[in-house]
């Protein structure tokens, strides 16, 4: 007894000690008031760094990671200085809680609920980080008996800044553009952020939308830690339009159906405890609008979909609202209000989640134990055939495997399903490389809804896209079952096979498959080696090679000597494709290497508009593709010099999705046609295609969508002109296409579809088709009656969106223009679209 007295002695002293200790405050730290200046993200790194450092009992700092320009990502935990120094305890227990962590040990339902609070992710949102300095120094201020009581029963962690790249874009041009005194009026110099803005990240991702893709270096990193925490709670802190009161949860319909009502019944309570502070202070807000609970790759719906209470809170400002800004209602708002109010939501929902702990335990512990054990949705279990040439089914097992959902190796036996791509039953063999997924997992509810085949959508007013199934972003025929599948034994890890007796052989053929195959070329091309490609399916030494088969042969190459192979191989180790050796350049069947059908690639300079004409979003996929997947080079150029411009550089032109003012300038539109003639090739993509289409170059619109109807054959009192205010939104809603999947029919005897089968899925953003190409032009992808796969689509878009041309590649004297009505790079997620990308750059006019 006299033992548990010291020791409970002890765990009191040093309670008492750890909160007796202080920290500095931020107006202390940073030497002004909060809301005065925008804070520099270094600044903010270094005072939580400070508060760590004075407070080692309350507050442990973690640096997850740094940004493509070495900016470091933190995290904070703060705790009470007996759960802190269970810190470790508590996350293993809450994967045991999920099932993640499965070590024999029971999950106990008394731990401290854990709340994650994520700031800034749009870096030109900047008031919330602001806000992060306030909320951390409230936590572990002494004088606060409400934080060391919250703290009891919880766990905080807090993200300062999700996007330190974008921020500090905003946040320098800020500092810059302000006078001495920040000027209000919202036309003025210091409102109007320049391109492309500070919202993004360094290749002008939206990492708000990037959760469970996570295709950004933060992304990834931050992911990783989140996976290994699952919190609780989940609150994404954002900005939207200056003249918004703020918003909050409960969210807008619609909400997924898998959301459970518990989820519901929290975001009521806590969206009712944010109200109260609200309404004490007689600010403005507004609940269950515009904000949906959707599209799986939010800051609100991911943690949701994997357990947790996910929020987005909307504060008004954003870049436009600088230090100060006049609204329409001719009050000023000010920095220091926005931060003030996000800090009060924080806060709040602190609170709140301290004051419900033992329920959320609870709830958290059933959402996954019901997932294990009783996973719903329409299948149990999915087969996803192996693409055995190409590495479709290995990026999808890498996506898999960063939102930790489990698969297997498909066991060899027969299965029936549904066939995804015809909506049948079928039965199927599985044949090796094939995987199952079965759904009784702990992330069986994220797993549904990302293998979903048709969207289930509530209400058709949506905030993003509202199609994003797996199989088809991927191009593998899938098939989803009735019954959970047994696993089979994972095969033993091989590498590449480079077969290394070709290098006293003719030549090595490579199958054009894949991204691997495009990175593979985009290396031998920065080595000067000359590759070619096939236009034919050939057959050589028992072999089938489909057509774009790539072929590196000695003849040319001579100049790198010995050293030809020795590089071709490594290349092909490094990229994780197979050579295949060819030993002569007579051919079993198909084309001789010598053929008109066999062409040279070169190796092409490729420009890529960028500016104020430009989607920066668009640009960034291109250029992320480039650098990051491809590591070729591209060189950015201003829209806004295209007239200026010495094209006869270039080879390629890539005109992402914009609105190019200067195409409606013939001297520039002239110049850059006899560009093409001349050999050039210019690929445009969604507005660019759509503007293209306007010149009368050869490429039209379809418009019968647009024809207004002939008032003749209206019967009289026919009133269908007439509609509600009220209905507004939902009456536009018959134009629009907010992100639907639709099945394109291609020729893949074209170039720009090699390496795919006779169809691709497209995700559709708008209601653009275009008219069939009858000459000097090739309809290499189009839609055709009933094409619709998922997601909403208006009635009048659905009816314009048949018999029309997505891609299209049209001739023009020795060059090409390549048309992409959609966008194959969306968001450099839908990995089926990249090699279509590729093909239309290194392929597409050779």
């Amino acid at each position: 007894m006299q033992k548990l007295i010291s020791l409970l002695s002890g765990s009191l002293l040093f309670s008492f000690i750890a909160f007796s200790q202080t920290a500095p405050s931020p107006e202390t730290f940073l030497g002004y008031r909060l809301g005065d200046h925008y804070t520099p993200h270094y600044k903010i790194v270094n005072y939580f760094r400070e508060v760590a450092r004075s407070l080692p009992a309350q507050v442990k700092l973690e640096e997850y990671g740094k940004t493509y320009e070495g900016r470091p990502l933190l995290l904070a935990f703060i705790a009470s200085p007996e759960n802190l120094q269970r810190l470790e305890d508590i996350r293993k227990n809450n994967l045991r809680l999920a099932g993640v962590l499965k070590d024999g040990t029971t999950p106990d339902e008394s731990y401290p609920a854990i709340v994650w609070l994520s700031y800034n992710v749009h870096g030109n949102e900047p008031s919330s980080s602001e806000a992060a300095m306030k909320t951390l120094y409230t936590l572990v201020d002494p004088a606060s008996t409400r934080s060391k009581e919250w703290l009891q029963h919880t766990v905080v962690v807090i993200d300062p800044c999700i996007n330190p790249d974008g921020r500090d874009r905003y946040v320098n041009w800020f500092t810059m553009a302000v006078g001495k005194n920040a000027n209000p009026d919202p036309q003025s110099r210091e409102h109007r952020e320049p391109w492309p803005g500070g919202r993004t990240n360094h290749y002008n991702f939206d990492l708000n939308r990037d959760w469970a893709w996570q295709t950004q270096i933060e992304t990834q990193q931050r992911m990783k830690k989140y996976n290994v925490w699952l919190p609780q709670v989940h609150v994404d802190f954002h900005e939207q339009s200056y003249n918004n009161p703020y918003y909050f949860a409960p969210a807008a319909e619609p909400y997924h159906d898998v959301i459970t009502p518990w989820q519901r019944d929290f975001q009521v309570q806590i969206g009712k405890n944010n109200a109260r502070y609200f309404d004490r202070n007689g600010w403005l807000y507004f609940t269950k609008e515009e904000f949906d609970l959707f599209y799986p790759s939010y800051g609100d719906t991911y943690p949701t979909y994997n357990g947790a209470i996910g929020m987005t809170f909307e504060q008004g400002g954003s870049p436009r609202g600088g230090l100060a800004v006049i609204k329409n209602d001719d009050d000023t708002l000010t920095l220091a209000d926005r931060l003030e109010h996000h800090y009060t939501t924080g806060i709040s929902t602190i609170e709140v989640a301290a004051q419900n702990a033992s329920r959320l335990i609870k709830e958290f512990h059933k959402y996954f134990t019901e997932a294990r054990e009783r996973p719903a949705g329409e299948f149990k279990a999915w087969l996803i055939r192996n693409d055995p040439y190409g590495d479709r089914l290995e990026r999808l097992k890498v996506l898999l495997e960063k939102n930790n959902i489990e698969w297997s190796p498909a066991p060899a036996a027969s299965f029936t399903g549904i066939d995804y791509e015809t909506g049948k039953m079928a039965a199927v063999k599985a044949s090796a490389g094939d995987i199952v997924i079965n759904a009784n997992q702990p992330r069986s509810n994220l797993l549904r809804v990302l293998f979903e085949r048709t969207s289930r959508i509530s209400d058709s007013v949506t905030y993003d896209i509202t199609a994003w199934s797996i199989p088809y972003v991927y191009g593998l025929q899938t098939y989803g079952l009735n019954a959970f599948a047994q696993a089979g034994a994972r095969p033993a890890v091989s590498a590449p096979t480079s077969s290394g007796g070709a290098a006293a052989g003719y030549a090595y053929a490579v199958r054009w498959t894949g991204l691997n195959n495009v990175r593979f070329l985009s290396r031998l091309l920065e080595k000067g080696i000359k590759v070619r490609f096939t236009e034919q399916a050939f057959q050589s030494g028992g072999q089938e090679f489909e057509k774009g088969t790539l072929l590196i042969l000695a003849t040319g190459n001579g100049s790198l000597g010995a050293n030809l192979w020795t590089f071709v191989t490594s290349a092909a180790e490094s990229t994780g494709v197979t050579l295949y050796p060819i030993l002569s350049g007579f051919v079993d069947k198909g084309a001789d290497f010598g053929s008109d059908k066999v062409h040279f690639i070169h190796a092409p300079k490729v420009g890529l508009l960028t500016g104020e004409q430009v989607s920066s979003l668009n640009a960034g996929e291109v250029w992320h593709l480039f650098e990051r997947e491809l590591d070729y080079p591209i060189s950015q150029l201003d829209a806004e010099d295209i007239g200026r411009l010495d094209l006869k550089k270039y080879d390629v032109l890539i005109l992402p999705n914009g609105n190019y003012r200067s195409l409606a300038d013939k001297t520039v539109a002239e110049p850059l046609r006899s560009w093409v003639r001349e050999g050039g090739k210019l690929i445009a993509m969604e507005n660019a295609a759509e503007q293209l289409s306007k010149l009368e170059w050869g490429f039209s619109g379809k418009d019968q969508g647009d024809k207004k109807e002939d008032d003749k054959g209206k019967k009289e009192g026919d009133y269908s002109s007439l509609h509600r205010y009220g209905n507004r939104q939902r009456d536009e809603v018959v134009k629009s296409v907010p992100g639907s999947i639709y099945r394109v029919e291609l020729d893949n005897s074209h170039p720009l579809a090699f390496g795919y089968p006779d169809h691709y899925y497209t995700l559709k953003q708008d209601d653009n088709v275009y008219e069939f190409m009858k000459e000097g032009g090739w309809n290499v992808g189009v839609i055709k009656k009933d094409n619709y796969v998922s997601g909403f689509t208006g009635n009048k878009a659905k009816e314009k969106l048949k018999d029309g041309v997505i891609f299209g590649v049209q001739e023009m004297g020795r060059g090409e223009i390549v048309y992409m009505a959609d966008d194959p790079l969306f968001r450099s997620f839908w990995e089926n679209g990249k090699l279509l990308f590729c093909n239309a750059v290194f392929l597409v006019g050779e």
